[in-house]
């Protein structure tokens, strides 16, 4: 298959690198990548500047094509324009730390399976649970055989499957769960501090995890050394109360 590979970490990062030689052997690969490392910005894309594409070699050789924009962008150009004929699915990641929960909103690296989903391309976020980790086995692993699945058998329009790793050896997954986005949140806080110029500036912090206690959610499969995958969309209408909604004197 033809594979765009992309990520929100940079097309420097530990993870995308290690994705790449487990899928070239069988897949034409191609990276289009974050030139820097683009966290948390969710599915923003680049509307008011020029994107610049940059050739970018690792280890003395061609690695694929940094981009001075968003992950969702990395998608979207990727497949309108750099991957001809488009290719055939999406891989973003390998992510460092769990994309669940709440966390999915503000996701680079499934934002731009996302955009991939709404081109029409089937997409797959991979995210393991761990910021330190150099370990990336079971992802790897699990990948090659994801995407012979979703060969045979595709995905439905617009859904894209969101996929967290235990941050343990391949030896130690459980198994596969096929899960819910839980309700996992952090609290958090803003650490207010002062420049040398007396210039007041906040940091945004983690102070406490609300963990989630749904055994079929993604962060309690994860948890339990289970490989997590949920089917994501787009459409975050609550169909269910439509019809309340209707009812309003608005």
């Amino acid at each position: 298959m033809r594979v765009l590979l992309t990520n929100d970490d940079g097309i420097f990062a530990k993870g995308i690198e290690a994705l790449y030689f487990a899928l070239n052997d069988e897949h034409e690969v191609t990276v289009v990548a974050p030139e820097t490392e683009q966290s948390a910005v969710g599915h923003a894309i680049t509307w008011l500047n020029p994107l610049k594409v940059i050739p970018v070699q690792r280890n003395g050789s061609f690695f694929g094509y940094a981009l001075s924009g968003t992950p969702a962008d990395c998608a979207k150009i990727g497949i309108l324009e750099l991957i001809k004929p488009r290719p055939n699915v999406v891989v973003s990641g390998i992510n460092m730390g769990a994309n669940v929960g709440v966390n999915v909103i503000y996701s680079g690296t499934v934002s731009a399976a996302t955009e991939a989903a709404l081109l029409g391309v089937p997409s797959i976020a991979v995210s393991i649970d761990s910021f330190k980790t150099t370990d990336f086995t079971a992802a790897t692993q699990f990948i090659p055989r994801l995407l012979s699945v979703i060969q045979e058998k595709g995905l439905p329009p617009g859904v894209s499957l969101n996929v967290n790793v235990p941050n343990v050896p391949w030896e130690e997954v459980r198994g596969v769960k096929v899960t819910h986005q839980g309700r996992l949140q952090c609290v958090e806080s803003y650490d207010r501090r002062m420049d040398p110029r007396m210039h007041v500036y906040y940091w945004l912090t983690n102070t406490d995890i609300l963990h989630d206690t749904d055994p079929n959610a993604d962060s309690a499969a994860i948890a339990a050394n289970y490989i997590s995958v949920t089917p994501i969309h787009h459409d975050l209408t609550r169909h269910d109360i439509l019809e309340e909604l209707k009812a309003w004197k608005l």
